[in-house]
């Protein structure tokens, strides 16, 4: 993992370790410098998010504004909204590699 990459509410990453390693997931809290929270809103709701060590994930420059604003107006943000960033970010990333071939 990059180290200088500092997590931000709203970032897409791909978890590298444990049970879920493979999927992606959002940012939707920050504990502390080592620590975490994600949702992806299917398997891990915004109301049960998972804590999970920073050496763990694989930060993507994706920031879903969706999730941003959700959060900054209400504090919340709906689990639909954290799948439809996800998949959002993963459609972008199928076409790039499409393109790139």
């Amino acid at each position: 993992m990059n180290n200088n990459q500092v997590p931000q509410i709203g970032q897409i990453v791909q978890i590298l370790r444990g049970r879920d390693a493979g999927q992606y997931a959002v940012i939707v809290g920050i504990v502390d410098s080592k620590f975490i929270l994600l949702a992806d809103g299917d398997k891990r709701k915004f109301d049960q998010p998972k804590k999970k060590n920073l050496i763990h994930l694989q930060l993507l420059s994706e920031i879903s504004a969706e999730v941003v604003n959700s959060l900054d107006e209400s504090g919340r943000v709906t689990n639909g909204k954290l799948r439809f960033a996800i998949s959002k970010f993963i459609a972008t990333t199928a076409n790039h590699a499409q393109k790139g071939e």
